[in-house]
């Protein structure tokens, strides 16, 4: 087992953007961060600070990449060394129709071959020091056999991957949505925790169903890490709280209202290069979550982030708003 658990925050197409990265930083020092899946054609073709750009604050930060091309994947794999990233990640593990679509996400692990050719394209691009790692799921559809799940990460591991990142459900492709896809196929952590035991040269994270400081302990006995998806968007204080307690428990939290106060020099930044301050708000609202006047703050940064101008004044108004609700 590693000495050092890890956190991090899973990719999550349309949320985990820049300026969400740059808030999950500030209630997560020790967290390692994700970019929303960018598929690899994207990553070649397309417009490169947009898709790849980040704050130097989001460091460590992994770029997810979707594709199945070995060849374009390698060449993702080298831009987004170029421009930076910590670690380069393969999703073998979205089901939405438009991934499979493009014959890549969750139905590839239906196709072991296919992605253990894919990462070991990606290591021979991937400079010294930048790993290739792999999140997928349990399986697909009729796929119910342990042994085919080990025999698929084995299959990749051979190619070079030491690192994977388990969402301990699998996926139906045909039938359940993408967010039916993260509830009803059952968690079986004891899968991901059997890989962990009897691979043990692999460092293994799981991923799926974890929202609380002791869900996150009761599994770190068993893997190496913890990949928090929505519980950190929806509840962003949750992470705060995952953070001190893994990495400085002998450290109270710091409150929600300092956190966000604490955002202030990057919003102003953001503002004055042109990006609206909506683009920055809509990442938390959640901050206040069951808290007194958490309602009222998620509605003054609703209504007032989107209005021409809106500037620091419709977050302080919002923090008011706490304060007397």
């Amino acid at each position: 087992m590693s000495s050092s658990p890890s956190l991090s925050v899973a990719p999550m197409m349309d949320w985990t953007d820049r300026h969400c990265r740059v808030f999950h930083r500030l209630l997560a020092p020790h967290a390692r961060l994700y970019t929303e899946m960018v598929h690899a054609q994207a990553v070649i073709h397309g417009d490169r600070e947009r898709l790849l750009g980040f704050d130097p604050v989001e460091h460590p930060v992994a770029l997810q990449l979707g594709g199945s091309d070995p060849a374009h994947l390698a060449e993702a794999t080298r831009i987004g060394a170029d421009w930076g990233y910590d670690e380069i990640n393969l999703n073998v593990g979205c089901p939405s129709d438009r991934v499979q679509a493009g014959r890549f996400g969750a139905c590839l692990m239906k196709e072991p071959a296919l992605v253990a050719d894919a990462v070991a394209a990606m290591i021979a691009a991937a400079p010294a020091g930048v790993p290739v790692t792999v999140k997928c799921r349990l399986g697909v559809d009729e796929m119910e056999d342990y042994d085919v799940f080990r025999a698929f990460v084995d299959s990749v591991a051979a190619a070079g991957c030491t690192h994977f990142v388990v969402h301990a459900r699998k996926a139906w492709l045909q039938g359940l949505s993408p967010k039916e896809n993260r509830e009803i196929p059952p968690l079986r952590y004891d899968w991901v925790y059997r890989l962990k035991c009897e691979r043990s040269d692999l460092r293994v994270e799981i991923n799926g169903g974890l929202a609380t400081v002791t869900d996150v302990q009761d599994v770190l006995g068993q893997v190496d890490g913890v990949m928090i998806g929505r519980a950190a968007y929806h509840e962003p204080y949750r992470l705060h709280l995952m953070d001190r307690a893994l990495f400085e428990p002998a450290l109270p939290p710091r409150g929600r209202e300092e956190l966000l106060v604490a955002m202030r020099p990057y919003v102003e930044g953001c503002l004055s290069r042109g990006v609206a301050l909506k683009h920055q708000s809509r990442h938390w609202l959640g901050l206040f979550h069951g808290q007194p006047g958490g309602r009222i703050f998620r509605q003054v940064l609703s209504e007032g982030a989107p209005r021409p101008g809106a500037d620091w004044s419709v977050v302080e108004r919002a923090l008011e708003a706490t304060r007397t609700g």
